[in-house]
């Protein structure tokens, strides 16, 4: 596949993360009150419709900042700008890094534009077990942390090009 090619590949996966993104979350605030919930395997899932003011997972969502929307905006657009860079030098080839990064482009532009917006993210994903509970979270931070963990997986288990012609 060709450089360009595989550069449209990426960004197709990036828009189909923000369009999945897009769609869950208006679902979601249409569809379910703010705070209320609905039970999808009792004891261990619900979808429940809650909004962060903070980062991920609801980092910082307490802070009495008044810059804290601004620094998590300009953090999200720094981000966007290295993952694009890191993303437009990898496309010459079909890899773990190439659609990691992807990954976390998509998710990134899908928080950054919650944040702009409304200066809050939709979150409604929630995974519990009795009382000990994960934040809720979106399809936005899901992807975010799969194209991470594509990226970790790839540094720890691929071999680098001369090591593999050492063998």
């Amino acid at each position: 596949m060709s450089t360009h090619a595989m550069r449209r590949f990426h960004l197709l996966i990036a828009l189909a993360v923000v369009c999945l993104d897009r769609l869950s979350k208006w679902a979601i605030s249409r569809n379910i009150a703010l705070h209320d919930s609905i039970q999808i395997v009792p004891g261990f899932f619900r979808l429940t419709h809650v909004q962060n003011r903070g980062a991920a997972f609801g980092l910082f969502a307490d802070s009495p900042s008044e810059w804290k929307i601004g620094i998590l905006v300009l953090f999200s657009i720094v981000a966007l700008v290295v993952v694009s860079a890191l993303l437009w030098r990898n496309s010459h080839s079909m890899n773990t890094t190439g659609i990691g990064l992807a990954l976390i482009l998509g998710g990134a532009i899908g928080n950054l534009w919650d944040r702009l917006l409304s200066g809050r993210v939709v979150d409604f994903l929630l995974f519990y077990v009795g009382q000990y509970q994960w934040p809720a979270f979106n399809v936005a931070d899901s992807a975010i942390v799969v194209g991470a963990a594509l990226l970790v997986i790839e540094i720890l288990f691929t071999k680098s090009p001369a090591a593999a012609k050492s063998l």
